[in-house]
């Protein structure tokens, strides 16, 4: 049997710009997406820490260091600039696997800066 595991998240990342004109999907920074190990176009659950909001969606790679957390499309209009989003992905274990799994976690600062990871 195989269990769907948290595998990344990023925790309290700040919103810097909302794009309704943009293809749907989640732009980060991608420093920020390699720490926790989140692929280009991987799926990703997002939950808006100010509004309720949840949804899912992609990641796209942003301007690597600029702290960047921009929802596209769709996205755009289930959070603002400033919300704080906590972004999560899921990955498939074995019973192996379960036993020695750790979750990559980043907490995020308003200004998108890693302030603890574990």
């Amino acid at each position: 049997m195989e269990l769907s595991l948290l595998k990344s998240k990023i925790h309290g990342a700040c919103v810097t710009d909302a794009d309704a004109n943009y293809e749907g999907s989640v732009t980060v920074s991608a420093d920020l997406a390699e720490l926790v190990g989140l692929e280009e176009y991987e799926r990703i659950l997002v939950g808006n820490l100010t509004n309720g909001e949840r949804f899912e969606s992609y990641v796209v790679y942003g301007v690597r260091n600029a702290g960047v957390i921009q929802l596209n499309g769709a996205t755009a209009h289930l959070g603002k600039p400033g919300d704080r989003l906590t972004i999560m992905s899921f990955g498939l274990y074995d019973a192996e696997e379960t036993a020695i799994h750790q979750p990559k976690v980043i907490f995020l600062n308003e200004k998108n800066r890693v302030t603890k990871q574990h």
